[in-house]
C-alpha cells in the first residue's frame, strides 16, 4: 500500500501543471460546500416555528409581541417578515410585492458561493484536458528528441496526461454532486420561505379585518420611516 501511495503522489506530481491548481480548487470547493451546508443546518424548522409563533401573535393581535419575536429571531425569514410589519395597511397585490423582493434578498444570500462550485464542475475536465494536452505533447517531445518510440520514451508524458485527465474528472464530478445537492437544498428552504411568506399574508390580513391595533402598526410604520 505504501508503495501504491509513493507511486501516485509521483503521478501527482508529474501532472502538476494542473494537480496541483486542481486540488486547490477542489479544496476551495469542499470549503464552500461545507460553510453553506452549516448555513442551511435547520432553516427549515427554525422558519416553520417563527412562522406559527408569529401567526400566533397576529391572531391574538398581539403586533408588538410578533414584532419583538421577528427582531430576536436569527433565520432569514424574520427580516422579510420584519418588513411585512413595517409595510402594513397596504393594498394586498403591494404587499406580496414587497414580501417578495425580501424573501429573493435572503435567498440569494443562501445561494453565496455557488456559482463557484458551478463553476469548478463544469472548468475542471477542461483543465484536466490540459493536462492531457501537455503531457501528449511532452510524450512527442521525447520522441523527437530520442528517435526511439518505445515505451520507456513515452511513459513520463502519458503517464502525466491520464493523471491529469483523472483528477480532472473527479474534482469535475465530486463539484457538481455538491452544486446539485446545495441547489437543491436552497430550492427546498425557498420553499419553504415562500409557504411562511403565505401564512404571513394571511395573518396581516386576519388583523387588518378585524380592525384591532391599526393605530399601533401605523404608529410603528411611521416611526420606521423617520
Amino acid at each position: 500500500m505504501q508503495l501504491g501511495w509513493s507511486h501516485l503522489l509521483e503521478l501527482l506530481h508529474q501532472g502538476r501543471l494542473t494537480t496541483y491548481p486542481l486540488g486547490v480548487l477542489s479544496v476551495i470547493v469542499f470549503a464552500i460546500a461545507f460553510e453553506r451546508l452549516w448555513r442551511y443546518r435547520g432553516l427549515d424548522g427554525a422558519t416553520r416555528d417563527l412562522t406559527r409563533k408569529l401567526v400566533e401573535c397576529l391572531v391574538r393581535r398581539d403586533v408588538a409581541a410578533a414584532r419583538t419575536l421577528c427582531e430576536a429571531s436569527k433565520t432569514p425569514m424574520a427580516e422579510v417578515f420584519g418588513e411585512g410589519l413595517r409595510w402594513r395597511n397596504i393594498a394586498l397585490e403591494d404587499l406580496n410585492q414587497i414580501l417578495h423582493t425580501a424573501r429573493l434578498e435572503v435567498v440569494m444570500e443562501l445561494r453565496r458561493g455557488l456559482w463557484f462550485v458551478g463553476t469548478i464542475g463544469s472548468l475542471a475536465p477542461y483543465i484536466g484536458l490540459l493536462g492531457t494536452v501537455v503531457g501528449i505533447m511532452q510524450a512527442f517531445s521525447a520522441i523527437a528528441e530520442s528517435g526511439d518510440a518505445g515505451f520507456e520514451v513515452v511513459s513520463a508524458g502519458i503517464s502525466e496526461a491520464l493523471i491529469a485527465t483523472a483528477v480532472g474528472l473527479l474534482v469535475a464530478i465530486l463539484a457538481l454532486l455538491l452544486f446539485n445537492w446545495l441547489q437543491t437544498r436552497v430550492s427546498n428552504i425557498a420553499a419553504t420561505f415562500t409557504r411562511a411568506s403565505e401564512r404571513f399574508v394571511q395573518a396581516l390580513l386576519y388583523l387588518e379585518a378585524s380592525g384591532e391595533a391599526g393605530g399601533e402598526v401605523r404608529d410603528a410604520h411611521a416611526s420606521a420611516r423617520r
